[in-house]
Parts: C-alpha cells; sequence; structure tokens
C-alpha cells in the first residue's frame, strides 16, 4: 500500500539524483492525504496518515535523463500486521492512475525499501500487509464441555423420540426431533469446524529482506488474506444451521401454541409437511441470498469471502462500524433471530399465565401440580423455546468485566442447550424412569447373586469389612430403585392438557 498507508510517518526518505554539471533544480512537495490521486486498481482500507511525494524541476518538459532513488522505513504495527510486497509506482497523469512504468525495486539495507525510477514525477509506495492475526489456542473449555454433553444428550433424545414415538402425537415428535436433529448437526460443526485451519498455515515475520524484488505489480488492495473456502462453507453451514434450530424453536412454540390456547380448533391439514418446508426451506432461502448478494457485489475480489465471514474463525463477519447498514451478521442473522426471540417469548408468557401457572379448577390434574413442578414445567418450556438467548444480547455492554460475567453464563446456558432437552423431555419422562427402574432392579438382583456366589466360595477370601459393606451397598440397590421410581415426573405442559381435551371433547 502507499508509503502513507499504515505509516504515522517517515523515518527516512532520501532522494538523490545524479549530479550532472547543468543540472537543474528540483523541487519536492509532500501531500499529506490522496485526495488528488484516487486510484481506480488500488484500493486502500486503512485510515491511517496518507503522504505522497512531488518532484518538479525548473524546465517545462520533463528531463529524461534524471533518475530518482528513494529509501523509505516503514512505522507500522508489527504485531498487527506482516509487511507482505511492495511496489514503486509512480501516479500516470494520462490514466490517472498508479503505474510501475520505469520504476523498479532495488535491494536496500535492513529495514529500508528502496525505489529508483528514471523519471520524476508523483511517486509512492504501495505496500501490501498481512493482518497478524491472534487465533484462538483452542475453542474454550467450557464451550467444549458444554458442546460434548449437549451432543450426548441431542442423540439419545432423538433415538429415545424415535422409539417411544407411539405414545405420543406424531407433529409432536416430528417437532421436537427436528429440533434436536438440527441442533445436534450444529453442535458438531461448531465443535469440529470454527477454528479457521490457515492458523496452523506457517507465515513469515515481514522481514523486508525476503521479499521478492522483482515483481514490481500494482497491488489491488492493501491487506492479503489467504483464501479459505472450506472455512467459507463452514460459516455458511453454521449460519444455516442455526438459523434452522431458530426457526424449529418458533414452529415449536408455535404448535404448542395452537394445542394448547386453541385447543378446539385443529391443526391445519398436511401441517408436518408444511413446517418441514419452513424449518429447512426458510433458513436455506436466507443463506443462499446473503452469500448471493455479497459474491454478486464483491465476485471480482479475490477475497470476497471476508466479506461474508471472519478470518479468526469460521463465522460471520463481525461490521465495521461504518459498515453496519452492510452486514450480513445484522441482516441475515441478528434480525431474523430478534424477531424469533420476540415471538417465542411472547408465546412462552401467554403459555405460561394461561397454562402452567392458572389454578382452574375444573381440571383436576392441575390441582395435583406443585409449584415446584410447575417451575420445572415452565423451565422446560423455556429451553425448547430458545429464551436463554436473550442473554447474548448483555454481551453487548461496554463494560469488559460486566461483559465477561454474562460471556460465562450465556455459554454455560447455551452450550448445555442439548443437555438441558434431554433431561426434560427424556429422564423426566415416566417412560424413561420405568425403563430406567427395571435396569436397577434387574443390577441389584444381578449383584446379590455374585455376592452369594462369592461369600459360599471357600477359596475365596474378602476382608470381613468389604465384604459387609459390598452386602449393605447391594441391599440398598432396591431403595435407591424404589426412590427413582417415585421421583416421578410432573405432568408434561401436554399431558396437562391434552387429557382435559379429550373430556372436553367426550362432553360435547
Amino acid at each position: 500500500m502507499p508509503v502513507w498507508m499504515l505509516f504515522k510517518e517517515l523515518l527516512l526518505l532520501l532522494i538523490m539524483m545524479p549530479l550532472q554539471r547543468n543540472s537543474k533544480a528540483c523541487g519536492f512537495v509532500v501531500y499529506q492525504n490522496d485526495k488528488l490521486f484516487q486510484s481506480k486498481t488500488f484500493t486502500a482500507k486503512s485510515n491511517f496518515s496518507q503522504k505522497i511525494i512531488s518532484s518538479k524541476t525548473d524546465e517545462n518538459e520533463e528531463d529524461q535523463s534524471a533518475s530518482v532513488d528513494m529509501v523509505f522505513s516503514p512505522r507500522y504495527n508489527q504485531q498487527e500486521f506482516q509487511l507482505y510486497s511492495y511496489a514503486c509506482v509512480y501516479w500516470n497523469l494520462s490514466t490517472r492512475d498508479w503505474d510501475t512504468y520505469g520504476c523498479q525495486k532495488d535491494k536496500g539495507t535492513d529495514g529500508f525499501l528502496r525505489c529508483r525510477c528514471n523519471h520524476t514525477t508523483n511517486f509512492a509506495v504501495l505496500m501490501t500487509f498481512k493482518k497478524d492475526y491472534q487465533y484462538p489456542k483452542s475453542l474454550d473449555i467450557l464451550s467444549n464441555v458444554g458442546c460434548a454433553l449437549s451432543i450426548t444428550g441431542l442423540a439419545l433424545t432423538i433415538i429415545f423420540q424415535i422409539v417411544t414415538r407411539k405414545g405420543r402425537k406424531t407433529s409432536a415428535t416430528w417437532v421436537l426431533v427436528n429440533l434436536c436433529i438440527s441442533m445436534l448437526i450444529f453442535n458438531l460443526l461448531f465443535v469440529f469446524g470454527i477454528e479457521n485451519s490457515n492458523k496452523n498455515l506457517q507465515t513469515s515475520d515481514g522481514d523486508i529482506n525476503d521479499i521478492d524484488l522483482d515483481n514490481n505489480d500494482v497491488p489491488q488492495t492493501d491487506t492479503i488474506n489467504i483464501p479459505n473456502p472450506m472455512c467459507t462453507a463452514i460459516a455458511a453451514l453454521l449460519h444455516y444451521f442455526l438459523l434452522v434450530t431458530f426457526t424449529w424453536n418458533a414452529l415449536y412454540a408455535v404448535q404448542l401454541y395452537f394445542r394448547l390456547i386453541r385447543t378446539m380448533k385443529p391443526l391445519p391439514q398436511h401441517f408436518i409437511l408444511f413446517i418441514s418446508l419452513i424449518g429447512w426451506g426458510v433458513p436455506a432461502i436466507v443463506v443462499a441470498i446473503t452469500v448471493g448478494v455479497i459474491y454478486s457485489q464483491n465476485g471480482k475480489n479475490p477475497q470476497w469471502e471476508l466479506d461474508y465471514r471472519q478470518e479468526k474463525i469460521c463465522w460471520l463477519a463481525i461490521p465495521e462500524p461504518n459498515g453496519v447498514t452492510k452486514s450480513p451478521l445484522l441482516w441475515s442473522f441478528i434480525v431474523p433471530v430478534t424477531i424469533i426471540l420476540i415471538s417465542n417469548v411472547a408465546i412462552f408468557i401467554i403459555i405460561s399465565i394461561n397454562v402452567l401457572w392458572k389454578n382452574n379448577q375444573k381440571l383436576t390434574s392441575t390441582k395435583k401440580v406443585s409449584s415446584m413442578k410447575k417451575i420445572v414445567n415452565t423451565l422446560s418450556v423455556a429451553v425448547v423455546f430458545g429464551i436463554t438467548w436473550i442473554l447474548a444480547y448483555l454481551m453487548l455492554v461496554n463494560d469488559d468485566s460486566i461483559r465477561i460475567i454474562f460471556s460465562y453464563i450465556f455459554c454455560l446456558f447455551n452450550t448445555t442447550q442439548g443437555l438441558q432437552i434431554f433431561i426434560m423431555y427424556t429422564v423426566k419422562t415416566k417412560i424413561f424412569q420405568s425403563e430406567a427402574s427395571k435396569v436397577l432392579t434387574s443390577l441389584s438382583s444381578i449383584g446379590r447373586s455374585k455376592l452369594l456366589s462369592s461369600v459360599t466360595r471357600p477359596r475365596l477370601r474378602v476382608r470381613p469389612r468389604l465384604r459387609v459393606r459390598m452386602y449393605k451397598f447391594l441391599r440398598s440397590l432396591p431403595t435407591v430403585q424404589e426412590h427413582f421410581r417415585l421421583l416421578e415426573t410432573s405432568p408434561s405442559i401436554e399431558e396437562i392438557t391434552l387429557s382435559e381435551n379429550d373430556k372436553a371433547k367426550e362432553s360435547m
């Protein structure tokens, strides 16, 4: 990029012209910005000071015998940027753009850039830098552990919902299974694919002596980024499956609203096919339009991918302060997710007031539901509605200490969302607890038989204390099993109402 880009100042500038007997006087001007030199070829994105050097002799015609040697020592943030290459150029008045005709790069001393031109005009050094991104060494431990628990819980929930689907409504099982599948794929992509593989590439330390001196072409931009189509694909898949997850959250909320609030009205025809097209199709349209618009606007730029995703991680690009309105993160993710969360919160409040916490004397089932069980049911609905994602907005606080606290809370609640679904919709169901009670009973009987057989063997010597402890432990298994059996889940939100709906239909 130009000598004036990314340079706070010029440490040294030497301009040498061959002294001849009839040499004429020569003057030099330093422009503080590039407003008079708007290039169509080179694009500079940095906002540092911009300086251009102009020279002029006292003759009207250009001195063909003059040559100019320029030596520059650039100053830039070496922790953030690495010098990648540079080009020695001049301003071509006929084309109104930078040109390299008559200019070449020369090998300079350590830390200096040297250019030589066989004419005098407006000179600049177009420098290109590679950003030295500080890639995260690894994903946060809390995120890894939470995602691992969620992946396990979601897989078990999918299997449980499919195996035990006969005892429930088909539409309810279909929505929950699709929600779990989309969330499971997103967690897998997040754990194994969100890190940019370019972080493992070896990069130079920006040594000027290692720069290719033969190539003096005008660069297209001031920063160079190594293309990574795989990272862009991962970012698009993460974008898609997270939108799919939120869409199924919204569909589950709408379905629950129809079944619990508008109980007398049946679901529309082909409801499962309709919600499937919405759940998997609408996010695909959003992602396709986003990528298509960005590519159509920046497709000629080989680094167009960075207008869609970040360089540090394979996720949507964070907008610059002056480019928020063109941000894909804003229009293709934050806006649709905000709309979904607002609608889910509204439905959640309606269901909580009218179903979960309403004591209807005519409904005998609600009389038996304690306050603790109501809280559990409320939490189960909040989890599957994705209400905890509201915590993400609290991470926008300017105070770093408060933002870190909310970041940990957000990570704890949302990386374990799959585990929460497994607990609320699998572990706390009567079918699961009944099967678990049978397993504990069989384990206790097997353990007793093994202990008795070991005691009756004359050759096996077991310490008396250890034998007593094992015997007491095995005797306690039936008690544990009984407690586990009695720890019955509260009636789920659907069980509370569906039974009453059936009674209401029979009385009609």
